[in-house]
């Protein structure tokens, strides 16, 4: 079984976007080519920010989800005090 990650990007207009994958590289490699979300369309290039392992998708989505409801300030906290 594949590890799942969360993790966020920073868009073109300095707008972050959370998202999961198994595959994080893929998946902000299609961000920034305009197939990634509906979000980041027309917002890239991305940059990968901060990431990290949990242990299975019903974790990443809750996750995820946590993440999305904190405010932008204490995400940019979070991503200050991580290294990728």
């Amino acid at each position: 079984m594949s590890p799942w990650y969360v993790y966020i990007v920073r868009c073109a207009d300095d707008s972050l976007y959370t998202g999961i994958a198994t595959d994080v590289a893929r998946r902000v490699a299609e961000h920034s080519a305009g197939l990634g979300a509906r979000y980041t369309r027309g917002r890239g290039p991305v940059t990968l920010v901060y990431q990290e392992q949990v242990r299975d998708r019903p974790a990443a989505l809750k996750r995820e989800y946590a993440i999305k409801k904190m405010r932008a300030d204490q995400k940019r906290i979070m991503i200050d005090r991580a290294s990728i």
